[in-house]
């Protein structure tokens, strides 16, 4: 799953690394090093600008809100519960697939946090019988160091409460999109932990490389069973992950600091 995620780049840099062409300066957002639901994150995205004739859709650099709440929902209540959608199926479930086949986007991300725990526990939260205790956290991030680019959705939705010139009268959130975690050996792994990204946590977040990033935000492309074949798993051997501060396990710690890798566990842990 994704839970917590640290975003610290500029929006210069993301406009750069991902090739967008419009974000407003008002929109800017500090680095944030603690991301947790239901907060303000950075989303590309091609759609057509507001009050524009063109039609044509544009890059776009947006804030939105992390918690996905549905067009259809009669209050925003459940955001905080759909920070994920499941990307085995993501495209049948009523909340996510209108979304998938036309508002997707890209939540740009350093790296994810999780938090390592016991084999049984682990396997009971698979089923569905039992919340993990978190314990060790652990952070996730590229090895060259490149951009954590999360495969996203997103929607809006109207308070029905609120005039139509109210500025909070549309909401715009987000969900990330997450698979089964790889099983393949780290590229870097620590000295004493885990080998694989499935010894941390079961599902991960769904990280595009960066040729399918034009077609996955491309909204002309509509056909489901198209798009999920963009949804594979990216390939193997691209990741490392180390053990940080168990400060990050309290959303309101937030800095660098929180990225630093320790020598070994802060926790104990299976390793």
């Amino acid at each position: 799953m994704c839970g917590r995620y640290s975003a610290s780049r500029r929006p210069e840099d993301l406009a750069g690394i991902f090739e967008v062409e419009k974000w407003e300066p008002e929109e800017t957002l500090e680095p944030d090093y603690n991301v947790a639901p239901t907060k303000e994150v950075y989303a590309v995205l091609d759609r057509p600008l507001k009050d524009v004739a063109d039609p044509r859709p544009v890059r776009q650099l947006r804030k939105l809100k992390w918690g996905l709440v549905p067009s259809w929902s009669k209050t925003p209540e459940g955001g905080a519960r759909m920070i994920n959608a499941r990307a085995e199926t993501v495209h049948e479930k009523p909340s996510y697939r209108r979304a998938f086949t036309s508002r997707r986007c890209i939540l740009p991300a350093d790296g994810y946090y999780e938090w390592v725990t016991g084999t049984q526990e682990r396997e009971l939260e698979v089923e569905g019988k039992k919340k993990r205790p978190r314990k060790q956290p652990y952070f996730v991030t590229p090895a060259d160091g490149s951009v954590f680019a999360m495969a996203g959705l997103y929607e809006f939705w109207r308070d029905r409460t609120l005039p139509d010139d109210h500025p909070q009268a549309w909401w715009v959130t987000c969900s990330v999109i997450t698979t089964e975690a790889e099983q393949s050996p780290l590229a870097v792994a620590p000295a004493d932990g885990p080998r694989a990204l499935a010894d941390i946590h079961p599902r991960m977040p769904l990280m595009l490389t960066s040729d399918r990033w034009d077609a996955w935000l491309d909204p002309s492309r509509t056909d489901a069973g198209d798009l999920l074949e963009l949804l594979a798993p990216p390939p193997a051997g691209l990741m490392r992950a180390y053990p940080v501060t168990t400060a990050v396990s309290n959303v309101r710690n937030n800095g660098p600091e929180l990225l630093k890798e320790l020598e070994g566990p802060e926790e104990g842990t299976l390793f």
